[in-house]
């Protein structure tokens, strides 16, 4: 099975929405997706910026999609940092806070370190997670430990249209790391597509394996430019995001 972790296109937060260079990410994805592949389900945030993303794909392919709120970007459960004033995000954090806590790399320990253990964030986690392996678990791929049981067999493409912080959540799970390792040290860009397969290496049990993250080749026919959305700056003198 190949499962797609799609990034909503480039957002205009303050509606909810796409920008005009979202839409048109939006239009490219579509093709690419209409071109390269076989999407047998879609499942998608609630959220309006999601939703505007998916619709040009689900239109072109005349697919049904199920539209689920556990795929809501991964923001709600605010923590408190010791170097901030007001609640933050779970997983936007400073690298020499992650230097102090390099705990947080652990692909369990990170739940147990105080300002996560003391928040929202592992019953949130925990919620996604179990939710994500139910849709697994309905196209053949039932969670076991630290790998999956194959109950039904198939080479079906799912995509999941969402957000940065959520898809991150999702390759976590399975690739069974921390979500701190892929959303501090790793990036979707706007409209990217995350791409895993399984792997049946043994009759009936399962691992995924992830074959590109954060790919937006889609773009690069019609020169589009990379969205910056979620990014900082490259360098501290840069007039751009710190």
């Amino acid at each position: 099975m190949k499962i797609l972790i799609i990034r909503h296109g480039d957002p205009d937060y303050s509606v909810d929405g796409l920008t005009p260079k979202g839409q048109k990410e939006a239009e490219l994805l579509s093709e690419r997706l209409l071109r390269d592949e076989n999407i047998k389900a879609a499942y998608c945030s609630t959220m309006g910026r999601a939703k505007l993303t998916a619709k040009p794909t689900l239109e072109k392919l005349g697919l049904s999609c199920e539209y689920h709120d556990w795929l809501r970007e991964f923001t709600y459960p605010k923590v408190k940092l010791p170097y901030l004033e007001d609640e933050a995000i779970c997983w936007d954090l400073m690298p020499q806070f992650m230097d102090e806590n390099p705990l947080l790399y652990s692909p369990t320990d990170w739940l147990n370190v105080d300002f996560i253990k003391n928040s929202d964030v592992p019953a949130a986690y925990k919620t996604v997670c179990d939710e994500f392996d139910k849709v697994l678990a309905k196209h053949g791929y039932l969670r076991d430990g630290l790998k999956y049981k194959v109950t039904g067999s198939n080479h079906d493409t799912i995509a999941f249209f969402c957000h940065f912080g959520l898809g991150g959540v999702l390759l976590s799970h399975l690739m069974n790391t921390s979500p701190m390792s892929i959303l501090n040290n790793g990036f979707f860009p706007p409209s990217s597509v995350t791409t895993v397969f399984s792997e049946e290496r043994a009759k009936g049990v399962a691992a995924f394996r992830c074959f590109a993250m954060g790919d937006i080749s889609h773009l690069y026919p019609s020169k589009e430019e990379a969205s910056f959305s979620g990014r900082f700056c490259e360098c501290f003198s840069d007039d751009t995001r710190h």
